[in-house]
């Protein structure tokens, strides 16, 4: 589908060090020639299920040598940090804005948490009462949009981990810099503040055939496939994608759904942008 994109700044109010966040903007989609929906890939090479009963009760799947996968809570602890600050790091003010950029070079204060956070009314891999169930509200209720609409066209999806405290990442890239060092950390993990699981609009997500793990594995079943073409439609991008690590600074995460809003969303998707390449357009018109 091709769209002709038209931005009207109408204001840019420039943040304390953080001169590519954007306040206000007014922009729209025009279509130009097409009408037709996004098209969804076919499945394709979908890993056997025979030892998964329907009825079986998705628990989380924890193993060490996966990258993303998180600690148990009891690691969570405040201990001296192994990392440096970057230098001339830029701190976030607008934190309100969904299109707020969250990244290595801009964070979060150590202090923000979202005031609006609630749990989505989706299935999780995990049971209780933690954080990371958690988003903010207009992102929680987008994603129970997302999981119906997967479940109509039978994809099921499992919700992993959403919001995550500044205290808690600080935990989680300790952890990982013990054990991997720094170099792949800095691939895989984000410097505390600097993680967009705090901003409260971004969900890990996995299903039954990728073991409900979050691996790149992922992004070639059926699931990941569908959430891929579909995620636009619903306000959510694939904020790490593959072949853009030199734009993001992260490795290909499937699995890692930020929500923007659904126009912003769908322009990404059609463009194969990263959200600091959406911004880059933005400014330039």
């Amino acid at each position: 589908m091709k769209y002709k994109f038209v931005l009207a700044l109408i204001s840019i109010s420039l943040l304390s060090g953080c001169s590519n966040q954007v306040k206000d903007i007014n922009w729209k989609f025009w279509e130009s020639s097409s009408s037709d929906q996004i098209n969804e890939e076919a499945n394709q090479d979908q890993p056997p299920e025979e030892n998964l009963e329907p009825e079986e009760k998705p628990t989380e799947v924890n193993k060490p040598d996966q990258e993303e996968t998180e600690p148990n809570e009891d690691e969570y602890l405040l201990e001296e940090p192994f990392f440096t600050v970057l230098n001339k790091e830029k701190v976030i003010e607008n934190t309100d804005n969904i299109l707020l950029v969250v990244n290595k070079e801009q964070s979060l204060p150590a202090d923000y948490v979202p005031d609006d956070l609630v749990i989505p009314d989706v299935s999780f891999s995990f049971d209780g009462d933690y954080d990371k169930k958690y988003l903010r509200e207009e992102a929680a209720r987008a994603l129970e949009e997302l999981f119906a609409a997967a479940s109509e066209e039978n994809i099921e999806l499992f919700a992993v981990s959403g919001y995550r405290s500044y205290e808690t990442q600080y935990g989680i890239y300790n952890s990982y810099l013990k054990k991997w060092g720094e170099e792949k950390t800095n691939a895989v993990s984000a410097i505390p503040g600097h993680s967009e699981h705090q901003t409260g609009l971004a969900m890990d997500v996995s299903s039954r055939s990728a073991a409900l793990d979050l691996t790149e594995q992922f992004g070639e079943t059926p699931e990941g496939k569908w959430l891929n073409d579909n995620a636009g439609k619903y306000g959510f991008i694939i904020r790490y994608p593959k072949d853009k690590k030199v734009i993001t600074g992260y490795e290909y995460e499937p699995w890692h759904l930020r929500y923007v809003g659904k126009e912003v969303a769908t322009y990404i998707y059609e463009e194969d942008l990263t959200l600091e390449e959406f911004f880059d357009r933005a400014i330039k018109q």
